[in-house]
Protein backbone atom coordinates (compact mmCIF):
# COMPACT_ATOMS: atom_id res chain seq x y z
CA UNK A 1 0.00 0.00 0.00
CA UNK A 2 1.28 3.48 -0.84
CA UNK A 3 0.22 6.89 0.43
CA UNK A 4 -1.26 7.80 -2.95
CA UNK A 5 -2.91 4.49 -3.86
CA UNK A 6 -4.51 1.82 -1.69
CA UNK A 7 -3.52 -1.20 -3.78
CA UNK A 8 -1.20 0.00 -6.58
CA UNK A 9 -0.31 -3.36 -8.15
CA UNK A 10 -3.93 -4.51 -8.32
CA UNK A 11 -5.01 -1.11 -9.58
CA UNK A 12 -2.38 -0.64 -12.25
CA UNK A 13 -2.61 -4.19 -13.61
CA UNK A 14 -6.29 -3.60 -14.25
CA UNK A 15 -5.65 -0.10 -15.58
CA UNK A 16 -3.53 -1.86 -18.18
CA UNK A 17 -6.49 -4.18 -18.79
CA UNK A 18 -8.85 -1.22 -19.25
CA UNK A 19 -6.58 0.47 -21.79
CA UNK A 20 -6.00 -2.73 -23.74
CA UNK A 21 -9.75 -3.42 -23.67
CA UNK A 22 -10.42 -0.03 -25.25
CA UNK A 23 -8.06 -0.85 -28.11
CA UNK A 24 -9.59 -4.31 -28.27
CA UNK A 25 -13.10 -2.91 -28.64
CA UNK A 26 -12.00 -0.76 -31.57
CA UNK A 27 -10.42 -3.82 -33.19
CA UNK A 28 -13.62 -5.85 -32.68
CA UNK A 29 -15.78 -3.16 -34.25
CA UNK A 30 -13.40 -2.79 -37.19
CA UNK A 31 -13.35 -6.53 -37.85
CA UNK A 32 -17.13 -6.88 -37.53
CA UNK A 33 -17.66 -4.07 -40.06
CA UNK A 34 -15.01 -4.90 -42.64
CA UNK A 35 -14.37 -8.64 -42.26
CA UNK A 36 -17.27 -10.12 -40.28
CA UNK A 37 -20.95 -10.29 -41.16
CA UNK A 38 -21.50 -6.59 -40.34
CA UNK A 39 -24.90 -7.48 -38.88
CA UNK A 40 -26.87 -5.64 -36.21
CA UNK A 41 -26.70 -8.59 -33.81
CA UNK A 42 -23.00 -9.01 -34.48
CA UNK A 43 -22.29 -5.36 -33.76
CA UNK A 44 -24.40 -5.43 -30.59
CA UNK A 45 -22.55 -8.54 -29.46
CA UNK A 46 -19.01 -7.23 -29.92
CA UNK A 47 -19.81 -3.77 -28.52
CA UNK A 48 -21.39 -5.20 -25.36
CA UNK A 49 -18.46 -7.59 -24.92
CA UNK A 50 -15.89 -4.84 -25.40
CA UNK A 51 -17.70 -2.41 -23.11
CA UNK A 52 -18.08 -5.06 -20.41
CA UNK A 53 -14.29 -5.52 -20.42
CA UNK A 54 -13.74 -1.77 -20.18
CA UNK A 55 -16.34 -1.37 -17.41
CA UNK A 56 -14.89 -4.20 -15.32
CA UNK A 57 -11.28 -3.10 -15.54
CA UNK A 58 -12.11 0.58 -15.07
CA UNK A 59 -14.24 -0.11 -11.99
CA UNK A 60 -11.51 -2.36 -10.59
CA UNK A 61 -8.84 0.27 -11.26
CA UNK A 62 -10.75 3.04 -9.50
CA UNK A 63 -11.64 0.83 -6.53
CA UNK A 64 -8.10 -0.42 -5.94
CA UNK A 65 -6.36 2.92 -6.46
CA UNK A 66 -8.80 5.27 -4.72
CA UNK A 67 -7.94 6.68 -1.32
CA UNK A 68 -11.17 7.98 0.18
CA UNK A 69 -13.67 7.61 3.00
CA UNK A 70 -14.95 4.22 4.11
CA UNK A 71 -18.36 4.92 2.58
CA UNK A 72 -16.95 5.81 -0.83
CA UNK A 73 -14.64 2.79 -0.83
CA UNK A 74 -17.57 0.52 0.02
CA UNK A 75 -19.62 1.91 -2.87
CA UNK A 76 -16.68 1.47 -5.25
CA UNK A 77 -16.31 -2.09 -4.01
CA UNK A 78 -19.96 -2.79 -4.79
CA UNK A 79 -19.47 -1.40 -8.28
CA UNK A 80 -16.28 -3.41 -8.75
CA UNK A 81 -17.91 -6.68 -7.74
CA UNK A 82 -21.05 -5.96 -9.77
CA UNK A 83 -19.00 -5.44 -12.92
CA UNK A 84 -17.86 -9.07 -12.66
CA UNK A 85 -21.42 -10.11 -13.43
CA UNK A 86 -21.52 -7.59 -16.28
CA UNK A 87 -18.34 -9.06 -17.77
CA UNK A 88 -19.63 -12.63 -17.50
CA UNK A 89 -22.89 -11.74 -19.25
CA UNK A 90 -21.02 -9.51 -21.68
CA UNK A 91 -18.75 -12.39 -22.66
CA UNK A 92 -21.75 -14.61 -23.33
CA UNK A 93 -23.37 -11.94 -25.52
CA UNK A 94 -21.39 -12.29 -28.79
CA UNK A 95 -21.35 -16.06 -28.35
CA UNK A 96 -25.14 -16.12 -28.06
CA UNK A 97 -25.99 -13.48 -30.66
CA UNK A 98 -23.46 -14.51 -33.30
CA UNK A 99 -22.52 -18.17 -32.84
CA UNK A 100 -25.74 -19.71 -31.54
CA UNK A 101 -29.11 -19.85 -33.26
CA UNK A 102 -32.83 -20.33 -32.53
CA UNK A 103 -33.82 -21.07 -28.93
CA UNK A 104 -30.21 -21.53 -27.81
CA UNK A 105 -29.41 -17.96 -28.84
CA UNK A 106 -32.19 -16.21 -26.98
CA UNK A 107 -32.69 -18.75 -24.21
CA UNK A 108 -29.10 -18.63 -23.01
CA UNK A 109 -28.80 -14.88 -23.62
CA UNK A 110 -31.87 -14.03 -21.52
CA UNK A 111 -31.02 -16.55 -18.81
CA UNK A 112 -27.47 -15.27 -18.36
CA UNK A 113 -28.42 -11.60 -18.24
CA UNK A 114 -31.27 -12.24 -15.79
CA UNK A 115 -28.90 -14.14 -13.48
CA UNK A 116 -26.31 -11.39 -13.87
CA UNK A 117 -28.86 -8.76 -12.84
CA UNK A 118 -29.81 -10.86 -9.82
CA UNK A 119 -26.13 -11.11 -8.95
CA UNK A 120 -25.68 -7.34 -9.21
CA UNK A 121 -28.62 -6.69 -6.88
CA UNK A 122 -27.29 -9.39 -4.54
CA UNK A 123 -23.86 -7.74 -4.30
CA UNK A 124 -25.29 -4.26 -3.74
CA UNK A 125 -27.36 -5.48 -0.81
CA UNK A 126 -24.85 -7.97 0.63
CA UNK A 127 -21.38 -6.85 -0.36
CA UNK A 128 -19.84 -8.53 2.70
CA UNK A 129 -21.20 -11.99 1.94
CA UNK A 130 -18.70 -14.88 2.32
CA UNK A 131 -16.14 -15.03 -0.47
CA UNK A 132 -17.02 -18.63 -1.27
CA UNK A 133 -20.66 -17.67 -1.85
CA UNK A 134 -20.06 -14.82 -4.28
CA UNK A 135 -17.26 -16.72 -6.03
CA UNK A 136 -19.54 -19.73 -6.45
CA UNK A 137 -22.13 -17.45 -8.07
CA UNK A 138 -19.53 -16.01 -10.46
CA UNK A 139 -18.05 -19.38 -11.38
CA UNK A 140 -21.43 -21.08 -11.67
CA UNK A 141 -22.72 -18.41 -14.03
CA UNK A 142 -19.54 -18.64 -16.07
CA UNK A 143 -19.73 -22.40 -16.49
CA UNK A 144 -23.43 -22.27 -17.38
CA UNK A 145 -22.12 -22.35 -20.95
CA UNK A 146 -21.75 -26.10 -20.50
CA UNK A 147 -25.50 -26.49 -21.06
CA UNK A 148 -24.87 -25.30 -24.62
CA UNK A 149 -21.76 -27.43 -25.13
CA UNK A 150 -23.33 -29.49 -27.92
CA UNK A 151 -24.56 -26.62 -30.12
CA UNK A 152 -21.38 -24.64 -29.46
CA UNK A 153 -19.17 -27.56 -30.47
CA UNK A 154 -21.03 -27.69 -33.78
CA UNK A 155 -20.38 -24.04 -34.68
CA UNK A 156 -16.95 -23.51 -33.13
CA UNK A 157 -13.74 -25.27 -34.20
CA UNK A 158 -11.67 -27.21 -31.68
CA UNK A 159 -9.43 -24.19 -31.11
CA UNK A 160 -12.44 -22.02 -30.31
CA UNK A 161 -13.84 -24.51 -27.81
CA UNK A 162 -10.38 -24.84 -26.26
CA UNK A 163 -10.17 -21.07 -25.76
CA UNK A 164 -13.66 -20.99 -24.28
CA UNK A 165 -12.76 -23.69 -21.76
CA UNK A 166 -9.29 -22.26 -21.10
CA UNK A 167 -10.77 -18.87 -20.24
CA UNK A 168 -13.19 -20.53 -17.85
CA UNK A 169 -10.39 -22.46 -16.17
CA UNK A 170 -8.25 -19.33 -15.76
CA UNK A 171 -11.14 -17.40 -14.23
CA UNK A 172 -11.93 -20.35 -11.95
CA UNK A 173 -8.33 -20.65 -10.73
CA UNK A 174 -8.39 -16.92 -10.07
CA UNK A 175 -11.61 -17.29 -8.06
CA UNK A 176 -10.07 -20.08 -5.96
CA UNK A 177 -7.01 -17.91 -5.23
CA UNK A 178 -9.35 -15.05 -4.29
CA UNK A 179 -11.26 -17.30 -1.88
CA UNK A 180 -8.06 -18.57 -0.25
CA UNK A 181 -6.68 -15.06 0.28
CA UNK A 182 -6.17 -14.46 3.98
CA UNK A 183 -7.20 -11.25 5.67
CA UNK A 184 -4.40 -9.22 7.17
CA UNK A 185 -1.79 -6.68 6.25
CA UNK A 186 -1.85 -5.77 2.58
CA UNK A 187 1.26 -6.72 0.66
CA UNK A 188 2.64 -5.11 -2.46
CA UNK A 189 2.23 -8.39 -4.32
CA UNK A 190 0.22 -11.26 -2.93
CA UNK A 191 -2.73 -13.55 -3.57
CA UNK A 192 -5.04 -10.74 -4.66
CA UNK A 193 -2.59 -9.49 -7.26
CA UNK A 194 -2.15 -13.04 -8.59
CA UNK A 195 -5.93 -13.29 -8.79
CA UNK A 196 -5.96 -10.12 -10.91
CA UNK A 197 -3.43 -11.61 -13.30
CA UNK A 198 -5.56 -14.73 -13.78
CA UNK A 199 -8.56 -12.51 -14.53
CA UNK A 200 -6.54 -10.72 -17.21
CA UNK A 201 -5.46 -14.05 -18.72
CA UNK A 202 -9.05 -15.33 -18.71
CA UNK A 203 -10.20 -12.19 -20.49
CA UNK A 204 -7.42 -12.57 -23.04
CA UNK A 205 -8.44 -16.15 -23.84
CA UNK A 206 -12.07 -15.16 -24.36
CA UNK A 207 -11.13 -12.08 -26.36
CA UNK A 208 -9.10 -14.21 -28.78
CA UNK A 209 -12.08 -16.58 -29.00
CA UNK A 210 -14.45 -13.77 -29.96
CA UNK A 211 -12.04 -11.99 -32.29
CA UNK A 212 -10.78 -15.06 -34.14
CA UNK A 213 -13.61 -17.59 -34.04
CA UNK A 214 -16.89 -15.76 -33.30
CA UNK A 215 -16.78 -12.73 -35.60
Amino acid sequence: MSKNFREPVSGFTHLFGALVSLVGLIALIYKEIYIGQNSILGMIGVVIFGLSLIFLYTASTVYHLAVSSEGVIKMLRKLDHSMIFVLIAGTYTPICLIALESYWRWGLFICVWLLALIGIVFKFFWIDCPKWLSSSFYVGLGWLALVAFSPLSKVLPFQGMALLILGGILYTVGAVIYCLEKKGKKRTFGAHEIFHIFVLLGSLAHYILVFKYII
